[in-house]
């Protein structure tokens, strides 16, 4: 990923969160005659120094039989973005941009092709997307209907070897022109540019 130094963020303790908050990925092998995407939660392990990401597939996606030959796959997780105007500039001369918060995980994916194992990735998956709902989902399923839906999906974990972050949030402006852009951002009835306008204010520079 093309990271300018005025965007560049490198500390996994910042890199992390945006992770866990927008946790549904894009994963990208490389399928040999061209890469291949599939779109997935995705969940964050870290302990130790030491990161993972897991995850499941549905088994007939042909993108788990590139792992074994695919080297790095490419994970990309997309923060909260949106256009922003020249107009709403201090500065005259200026031209339109798109500010947004990017995080790149590479790693070597392996699968999970242990009943057990895929049963308590899956547990995780749910209890963590569960965990904030006022009555969460109990996962009581007939043991063979569960079983069924096991054979159906194949787990798989990434532990990452590299991370890249990039968050683009007009650090490069003048301090007026981050502040006008804020003030319209949070007047948009999108909630995505209120989020965006949050995520600028937390990083301009001081």
């Amino acid at each position: 990923m093309y990271i300018p130094k005025q965007f560049e963020v490198t500390d996994p303790e910042t890199l992390y969160p945006v992770i866990q908050q927008f946790s549904f990925a894009t994963v990208v092998t490389n399928g040999g005659k061209a890469p291949f995407a599939s779109h997935l939660p995705m969940l964050l392990e870290a302990e130790g120094g030491e990161a993972r990401l897991i995850g499941h597939m549905a088994r007939a996606n042909p993108q788990w039989r590139h792992f074994e030959n695919t080297g790095e796959a490419l994970v990309i997780f997309e923060g909260p973005h949106g256009y922003i105007s020249p107009a709403w500039y201090e500065t005259e001369l200026a031209v339109p941009t798109w500010n947004y918060v990017a995080v790149h995980a590479y790693g070597a994916p392996k699968l999970v092709e242990d009943d057990t194992a895929l049963l308590a990735l899956v547990e995780r998956t749910v209890d963590y997307y569960e965990s904030g709902r006022e009555a969460p989902w109990k996962a009581e399923l007939p043991a063979e209907f569960r079983d069924g839906l096991l054979k159906a999906i194949i787990g798989f974990e990434i532990p990452i070897t590299r991370l890249e972050g990039k968050f683009k949030l007009g650090q490069n402006r003048p301090e007026a022109d981050i502040e006008k852009s804020v003030a319209a951002l949070r007047e948009s009835p999108a909630p995505g540019d209120r989020e965006l306008a949050e995520w600028m204010m937390r990083h301009a520079p001081n």
